[in-house]
């Protein structure tokens, strides 16, 4: 029992020292990599897409950082960075995709889903208030009189509950 505790503590400790790394820079230009992430902040990750490119650590954004680093080399300004990548990746890369008729389900799904569940809601509720109604003008005992359903007596007197003597 004492000697797989052993090497399991011997194990651990051989694991930590393999796992700590020194950060590297990313570019040799600072400000190329400040643009960069500016500019990477407002692009989506194609793989994840729930990330942006800045974020992201799947392998395809590396190359696509790198790839727009180099673009940024070469004297390409921010435009036509977004130009290269929506070229080759669709305004699917694009936090914010142009209001155009590609993508106007995208800008307008939303309200267009709010309405639809707001109207079907109304729509329930109105059927439930109409059904109440209905149920209240059928039955004889409600609508002889002023008071309200809860207000009103019964029109059969109660049987005498059954006790133990009965």
């Amino acid at each position: 029992m004492r000697g797989w505790r052993g090497w399991l503590l011997l194990l651990s400790l051989l694991g930590t020292g393999t796992t700590a790394m020194e950060a590297r820079p990313n570019a040799d230009d600072p400000r190329i990599e400040r643009r960069l992430m500016a500019l990477a902040a407002d692009l989506r990750c194609v793989v994840c897409q729930n990330e942006s490119l800045a974020e992201s650590r799947a392998p395809l954004a590396k190359d696509l950082r790198q790839e727009v680093r180099d673009l940024m080399r070469k004297g390409k300004d921010d435009r036509e960075v977004v130009e290269y990548l929506t070229a080759r990746y669709g305004d699917f890369v694009l936090y914010r995709p142009p209001f155009k008729p590609e993508t106007y389900l995208l800008w307008l799904g939303p309200a267009l889903f709010l309405g639809v569940g707001g109207l079907a809601w109304f729509t329930a509720i109105r059927r439930q208030h109409r059904s109440r109604q209905r149920d209240v003008g059928d039955d004889p005992d409600v609508g002889a009189g002023s008071a309200s359903p809860t207000e009103r007596q019964p029109s059969r007197p109660d049987p005498a509950p059954l006790g133990p003597h009965h």
